[in-house]
């Protein structure tokens, strides 16, 4: 299996690019082994020393480092853990776990469904070239809060992008939105 890497904003992300798909639906983001319990290639990665988060987005897996100088010696093993996981054709996810990452609502007004809109087809596109995923998670007073997964999740750059671009695409088409700010 080939296997492309791709450096993110957050230098202790790096972007793992297998050409073919890895989440028919929605992205799913584990910080720690436990978390990660139904998906044996999660927890696989986090036998590794060091690795603090992986997340699944459509066709590439990103994988967090505590530090970003210990890629040249992880790297490689992290592909050789990726790789030897599809080849012998292991589930990502095991016992119908497949969640969908956004919530959900009851009753969603015009607002809310105005704003996971503009999320699912302006946002997350964007975001995911990155390795990364913003996810809605409720908008209440007049606040959208978003959760940043992947590569967003701790970047340096994440509040420049959370407040500048994302916040600014949403007030410009939904006038309701006073803010938005991550959880």
């Amino acid at each position: 299996m080939l296997i492309e890497t791709e450096k993110t904003p957050n230098p202790a992300t790096l972007k793992f690019l297998l050409h073919r798909p890895v989440m028919e639906r929605e992205s799913r983001y584990f910080v720690n082994k436990e978390e990660a319990a139904d998906s044996p290639l999660a927890v696989a990665l986090f036998d590794l020393q060091h690795v603090t988060a992986v997340f699944y987005g459509r066709d590439f897996i990103s994988v967090t480092l505590d530090s970003p100088s210990l890629w040249s010696n992880l790297e490689s093993k992290i592909i050789m853990i990726i790789s030897d996981h599809f080849d012998n054709d292991i589930p990502l996810l095991v016992e119908n776990s497949e969640k969908n990452e956004t919530k959900d609502h009851d009753e969603e007004d015009d607002v809310i469904l105005q704003i996971k809109d503009l999320i699912d087809s302006r946002v997350r596109p964007a975001v995911a070239r990155d390795g990364g995923d913003i996810v809605f998670q409720k908008f209440e007073d007049g606040i959208v809060y978003l959760s940043m997964r992947g590569a967003c999740a701790g970047c340096p750059s994440s509040v420049a992008t959370l407040k500048q671009g994302v916040e600014t695409l949403l007030k410009h088409f939904v006038p309701e939105i006073k803010e938005v700010r991550a959880i």
